[in-house]
């Protein structure tokens, strides 16, 4: 298991990168450190790959497009596939750590259009209405779910046997959020155009950062209005096209300024923030403290 403290993504998108991940067996565990994070939160994305958690101390707002849901220390949850979600430490001091399962669903139906992946996987991972599904302590049910999740950490990957006694378990605990999830799954509910409509708006942003972007452009990359485009980042992200601009490129400045790449005026026009006095201060909204004095404690961690 490793800890992580930032995120990486594919190439002009918001899909999370997924390190060691391997079709030969398409899991990883990881413990993820949220009070290492820049601004102690973890920037919106999504992963085809199911996201299984549980809070090991701390407290970790998640927000979708749906909405937020706290998780304090012992409780848990299941993000679905392809789902956009954010998560945001509460509290500037409490330690925030959760340990986490990322796995593809193909790990426990085996070939794609098996009858466990028509019977088991798919009406749950198919399901929009499924955002999240919470696990919190003082449910009987809930916290033997939470329990099979620790234990599945528990696994020494150099133990004999560890791949099927990992996927046994992850296999239990699917049944087990299966009927959990099942008042959710007689809920009816249409496709939601408004996750495909945010992940356009999205790319075009992460493309074109550098640039000078107007809202007529934004808007027509998802073939919308610019009345739709603050409609969607509104329903989606809770924030307007021009806030989220802004936080992408702050984000991208701050992984220049952990790599040591030119100096501050370079940066804040290499990511269209414009002059560098300007830049100065949407920084030190962003991050509580300047550019110079992020790249120094980054630099500080590395030594």
């Amino acid at each position: 298991m490793r800890n992580v403290q930032s995120i990486e993504f594919h190439t002009g998108s918001k899909e999370e990168l997924l390190p060691d991940f391997t079709s030969s067996f398409p899991y990883i565990a990881s413990r993820s450190q949220i009070d290492k994070y820049v601004g102690r939160f973890v920037p919106w994305h999504w992963h085809r790959a199911v996201e299984l958690f549980y809070m090991e101390s701390g407290s970790l707002e998640y927000s979708t497009p749906g909405g937020k849901i706290l998780f304090s220390a012992g409780s848990g949850g299941m993000v679905n596939s392809n789902v956009l979600h954010m998560t945001k430490g509460i509290g500037r001091t409490e330690k925030t750590s959760q340990l986490l399962h990322i796995f593809d669903t193909s790990l426990l139906a085996g070939e794609r259009g098996s009858r466990i992946e028509q019977k088991y996987i798919m009406p749950v991972v198919a399901a929009q209405q499924i955002e999240i599904i919470p696990l919190f302590p003082g449910d009987a049910v809930q916290e033997d779910i939470l329990e099979l999740i620790l234990s599945a950490f528990r696994l020494s990957g150099s133990e004999f046997g560890y791949e099927m006694k990992l996927r046994a378990i992850l296999s239990e605990i699917w049944m087990m959020l299966f009927e959990v999830s099942r008042p959710m799954l007689e809920v009816n509910k249409e496709h939601n155009k408004n996750s495909d409509k945010i992940k356009l708006l999205m790319i075009y942003i992460h493309e074109h950062y550098s640039e000078k972007i107007s809202i007529s452009e934004l808007a027509a990359a998802a073939y919308l209005s610019e009345r739709e485009c603050f409609r969607v980042f509104r329903d989606c992200l809770h924030m307007t096209p021009v806030e989220y601009i802004t936080t992408y490129r702050l984000q991208i400045a701050c992984q220049m300024l952990e790599k040591g790449e030119g100096n501050v005026t370079d940066i804040s026009h290499a990511c269209g923030l414009g002059s560098s006095s300007y830049f100065g201060k949407v920084f030190r909204e962003y991050a509580h403290c300047t550019p110079l004095e992020y790249r120094r404690r980054w630099q500080d961690c590395d030594t």
